[in-house]
Formats: C-alpha cells, structure tokens, sequence
C-alpha cells in the first residue's frame, strides 16, 4: 500500500475510533473537556515548535488579517471541538458520525453560496438528496438532528476559513490553540476555584487521559498533514469516509445506541448522495485529468 496512503488512513481511523477516548471521560462535563483539549494540545505544539526551532518562523508570519483568520478558525474549531465532545459523551455517537458523513455536502454547498463557486450538473443530486435525507431525519425525530448539523457546518466552514489562512496545518494549529489557550486555561482555573474541577479530583486514571488529550488531537492531525501531502485529492475525499464509519459502527455495535428504522432510511439516503457526490467527483477528476494530458500532448507537438 502507499504508504501516503497508509498514513491517511491512520489518521481517519485514529479519529473513528476517538469516541471509545471520550467515553472514558463521559463523567467529566463537555466543556470541562474541550478546555483541557484546548490546554494541554497548545503546550504540547509549544513544545514540538520549540524542538524543532519554528518558533521565529511562525512569529516572523503574524500580522493583523494572519490573526483575525485564525481568530475565525479557533471559535469555529472550539464549537465543533466541544458539540462534538458532547455529542458522543451524552450517548449520540451514531448522529455525531453523521454529521462528518454530510460534511463533504455542506462543503460544496458552502463553496456555492460563500463562494460562488459553480456547481456541476450532477452535484446538485447529492445536496438535494442530502437535504432530503436531513428533512426525513427531522419529522422522524420531531426536532433537528442538531448536533449532527453543528458537526457538519462547524466543520465547513473551518475548512472554508482554512482556504484562505495562510499557515501549514502545525503552525495554523499553533496559533489556533495559543488564541485559544489563555480563556481555556482561565475557564479551568475558574473551576478549581469553584470546586467543581475534575482533574485531579476525579482519580489518577481521569487525570492522565485529560493530560492526553493534547497527544490524541496532535498525532492524528500530524499524520493527516503528511499523508495528504503524498496522495491525490481524489482518494483523500474517499478515506475521508472511514471516519464516520468507525464512529457509526461505534455507536451501534458497541454501544448499542438505538438505531431505527426511520434513521436508516435517513441514513440510507444520506449514504446513496455521498455515493453519488463521491462517484462525480472521480469522473468529473478523470475526465479533467484526461482533458490535460491531451492538451499536453498537442502543446508538446
């Protein structure tokens, strides 16, 4: 297997399986989580910086627009960082898989509208399916599937934020967390304070996995960094599947969260617009690739 390949792959499957993480820590409150998270990444991307002597590299790249772009990405990371952390520690594990399953959707709807990016023919199937899909879901539950909504439009647009920042994925991470790092740190101290603080008071095993949550966010993202750099953007968008789908199988197998007829008739439907995006993506990448190298070949004449 390629090993770009690999390296992807294990960064999607890390993050598949980050709810099994979070489930060790459901006791603590979701906030409380997202402030160690916030926390203890920062330090730990301090410290790889400062290993590695980046630090006047990122410093001489700062200035006002760098800062309010990455302001942007912080709030929109935190929010999806602390849905998410509420989502699977509050038993919603399967909805929370389908809001990064829609998120390749909301992307390309969020690229049309903020964007005014042109939509082929055939995309507009797997959107309108999708927001059937999502309608379906929410006169079945008789309420908005909202975690799984707030997952996928936090998550799209961070990425639509991260379109225009001008960092890597190390340094932009960097300065997302250090942005972050001082309400973070002051919300902790304010719950110790308040004796309602969980580190430390909770058992060292508690302690340890929220010391950890810093090593959990980094590892993956490093390895998503360096293999998305060694395969094409086209597989990318296919790996980026295994995700949702370990988080769902999590949900499901071994948690055992109720999955119902009208959630998998939603799902379904969602699933078959994802096949059909993931299908015209491909062919629409082949027959651009196949139009260049013709091109090529008269030009090279």
């Amino acid at each position: 297997m390629n090993k770009g390949i690999l390296t992807a792959a294990s960064a999607y499957g890390l993050w598949g399986f980050l709810p099994l993480y979070f489930k060790f820590i459901h006791d603590v409150p979701a906030l409380q989580t997202t402030a160690h998270r916030v926390t203890w990444s920062f330090l730990l991307l301090a410290a790889i910086l400062l290993a590695r002597k980046e630090f006047g590299a990122l410093r001489a790249r700062l200035n006002r627009r760098t800062l309010l772009i990455y302001l942007g990405a912080a709030v929109l990371l935190a929010t999806n960082w602390l849905v998410y952390v509420y989502g699977v520690t509050s038993g919603f594990v399967v909805e929370t898989s389908l809001g990064y399953f829609i998120n390749p959707l909301v992307n390309v709807l969020l690229g049309t509208i903020l964007l005014r990016e042109r939509l082929r023919g055939w995309q507009w199937a797997p959107i309108g399916l999708a927001a059937i899909g999502v309608a379906y879901l929410t006169l079945s539950y008789g309420s908005l599937p909202w975690i799984a909504l707030a997952l996928a439009f936090t998550f799209g647009l961070y990425g639509l934020v991260k379109k225009v920042a001008p960092l890597g994925s190390l340094h932009g991470l960097m300065l997302e967390t250090s942005l972050l790092f001082i309400p973070a740190t002051g919300y902790l101290i304010y719950e110790e304070i308040a004796g309602t603080a969980f580190f430390g008071h909770a058992g060292t095993a508690n302690a340890l996995l929220l010391l950890l949550l810093g090593v959990v966010t980094a590892v993956p993202l490093l390895l998503f960094a360096n293999g998305a750099r060694q395969v094409p953007l086209t597989t990318l968008g296919l790996l980026q599947y295994i995700a949702p789908t370990l988080q769902f199988l999590t949900g499901v197998l071994i948690y055992q969260e109720p999955l119902t007829t009208e959630q998998i008739i939603g799902f379904g439907i969602i699933w078959v617009a994802l096949a059909i995006y993931s299908a015209e993506s491909l062919i629409a990448r082949r027959r651009a690739s196949r139009t260049a190298e013709a091109a090529a070949a008269v030009g090279g004449r």
